[in-house]
């Protein structure tokens, strides 16, 4: 059981380390007010014009956050001809990573809450 727990630990440990850059990116309040609007679109990508315009931000603003999004794998963008779309998904982003680590954490606290 022991060996089962600081096998644990090394995992949470290594996805704290991989999903750092992203937990960064998603605690900015502009950025999840971002992430909002995105979620809000049809999921097949909207443009940074769009994105000033619901969030009252300027382009250059927006696209600033975007940038540490994407950098961040929180964000995919598809170029269109001249025109950039962003858009949140499973398969490019690191939101899987995300979610495993905090379901990782979870189940390690309600394990230990369970120790008599």
């Amino acid at each position: 059981m022991e060996r089962e727990c600081e096998e644990n630990l090394k995992q949470i440990i290594k996805g704290f380390r991989e999903c750092q850059n992203a937990f960064t990116a998603i605690g900015d309040e502009t950025r999840q007010l971002i992430l909002l609007v995105l979620l809000e679109s049809d999921l097949n990508g909207i443009r940074v014009g769009e994105i000033a315009q619901k969030t009252h931000l300027t382009r250059p603003s927006v696209s600033h956050h975007l940038q540490i999004l994407k950098d961040a794998r929180i964000v995919a963008m598809r170029r269109e001809g001249t025109k950039n779309y962003y858009y949140l998904c499973t398969d490019e982003t690191q939101w899987k990573e995300i979610s495993d680590l905090i379901n990782r954490v979870y189940a390690s606290i309600q394990h230990i809450s369970s120790q008599p």
